[in-house]
């Protein structure tokens, strides 16, 4: 199985799990009836999620009933899934090598993970895997940078970014523009609200793959930023809570 992933993906998650899971936000419910109806997704459906991280999909989608296999390459991420998920397969795999007979799967869901992936393999094997007319779904949630305070947030992570993949440069859909394996994308779009503490909010920051990978004192560095800016902004300072806004963009095509 092909194992190697980026080495802010490798590193920044291994080390920040618990960040990850206490200040990444969840996904509307509005959004999961979607991802559930558009997917055709019930319970004797088999479903199998890339990259599945904590499992903050993966245990939206538990309800539905179906069979859930989540893969995910970061082992300390697949210990916490695990414990949050007891019910569902949990195994090491890349999109690109996925440990799945072919043809298993009635769909597949990539949450918050699709631009980590090397887009034309990870097309071919999840046309592998599924069935004919399985569908895919591609989700992520996005801070909503039209709001001062959170343009400024992103003005203090992105020069540290180095050559991590970001779902904002696009770079991930030129698979899918260059492929015959599915039908076109169709879009939706939803937005949110996460409502964090201050600390929560530099847990939020802390919790980014290429800013958890950082030496310690760049990243304190960094944090620090954060901290400031909650601190003297006039939105954000005295506020025992702070309402982060996302939008979150969800995809879905058809199997050929």
């Amino acid at each position: 199985m092909r194992r190697d992933i980026h080495p802010a993906a490798a590193a920044g998650f291994e080390a920040a799990v618990d960040a990850y899971e206490r200040a990444r936000p969840g996904y509307p419910q509005d959004v999961v009836d979607h991802v559930v109806r558009v997917l055709r997704i019930g319970p004797s459906s088999r479903v199998v999620e890339l990259g599945a991280g904590t499992g903050k999909f993966t245990r939206l989608l538990e309800p539905s009933g179906a069979t859930l296999v989540a893969l995910e390459p970061v082992a300390a991420m697949r210990r916490e899934l695990h414990v949050r998920s007891p019910g569902v397969r949990v195994a090491a795999g890349t999109a690109e090598d996925i440990p799945l007979a072919d043809g298993y799967a009635d769909a597949v869901v990539a949450a918050q993970a699709f631009h980590w992936f090397d887009g034309d393999r990870a097309l071919a094997e999840i046309h592998r895997i599924l069935r004919a007319e399985g569908r895919l779904c591609l989700l992520w949630n996005v801070r909503d940078e039209d709001v001062d305070w959170v343009a400024r947030l992103t003005e203090i992570i992105d020069p540290h970014q180095g050559d991590a993949p970001r779902y904002r440069t696009g770079e991930w859909r030129r698979a899918f523009e260059r492929t015959e394996l599915f039908g076109p994308l169709h879009r939706q779009l939803a937005f949110h609200v996460h409502l964090l503490t201050p600390e929560a909010v530099v847990e939020r920051v802390a919790s980014i793959s290429f800013v958890a990978a950082l030496a310690d004192g760049p990243r304190e560095e960094v944090l620090e930023q954060v901290r400031e800016l909650i601190g003297s902004h006039p939105d954000l300072a005295g506020r025992d809570l702070i309402p982060l806004p996302y939008r979150t963009d969800v995809y879905w095509c058809e199997r050929r």
